[in-house]
């Protein structure tokens, strides 16, 4: 399993602990506003495993925990050996996902092997495609959040908003989606220099609050992140 990043200390990817976050490469979505599309299209050379373990090993006790991000983690048929590897150093761990592979998800969770998962709904179910930037198995997207919607693992729920992409009808349509869970959090999109596409910007906020409004009615809990 290549691990193409390392970020040594995170105090936001992990709610409520310090944790050290890995990155894999490759993505099946090609985001417009993805603030990793390094690692999708070109992630170049993979870090040396020995040394990421080694890090992970002297910072035991000082992190509390460890987050797989990507591109998308799921993607990579042996992502379990990679979490076992890291929980047998006796790291709870977090994985970031965007639901399109429910089966290796379920597996995870079966095992044990994922502590808290972090899974994207990218938009209303009719302009998926459209935020990810391709075709979407959305059959696969729903299994996924009714296999968290099980209660098997704590989760939370995600969307990155952008002016350009989503409407308060949209973010209706997700929250009749998602109805019933405890966290739900809109994350207000930021440009960045490798982003794919430079016309996009971010909702203001009044648009904001009328997004988190629109959720609030199936998700009370639902909150601004960022």
């Amino acid at each position: 399993m290549k691990i193409y990043g390392l970020q040594k200390l995170s105090l936001v990817d992990y709610p409520g602990k310090t944790a050290a976050v890995l990155f894999t490469g490759g993505c099946n979505f090609r985001c417009p506003f993805c603030h990793n599309f390094g690692l999708v299209t070109d992630p170049g050379e993979p870090l040396p495993e020995d040394e990421v373990f080694a890090y992970l090993k002297k910072r035991k006790g000082l992190l509390d925990a460890v987050v797989i991000t990507g591109g998308e983690p799921l993607i990579h048929p042996d992502i379990a050996e990679l979490i076992k590897k890291i929980r047998a150093l006796g790291y709870p761990v977090k994985l970031d996902t965007n639901g399109t592979f429910p089966v290796r998800l379920a597996e995870l969770l079966s095992e044990g092997l994922i502590d808290y998962v972090a899974m994207d709904i990218k938009n209303s179910e009719e302009k998926y495609y459209l935020t990810a930037g391709c075709d979407v198995d959305l059959d696969s997207v729903r299994k996924s959040v009714m296999l968290l919607m099980s209660g098997s693992v704590d989760f939370e729920f995600r969307t990155t908003v952008v002016k350009q992409l989503h409407e308060v009808s949209d973010l209706i349509s997700i929250g009749k989606w998602i109805k019933g869970g405890e966290k739900y959090y809109i994350q207000k999109f930021k440009d960045a220099e490798n982003v794919p596409y430079g016309n996009l910007s971010a909702p203001d906020d009044d648009e904001l609050n009328a997004f988190l409004d629109a959720v609030r009615q199936f998700v009370p809990n639902a909150c601004l992140r960022g």
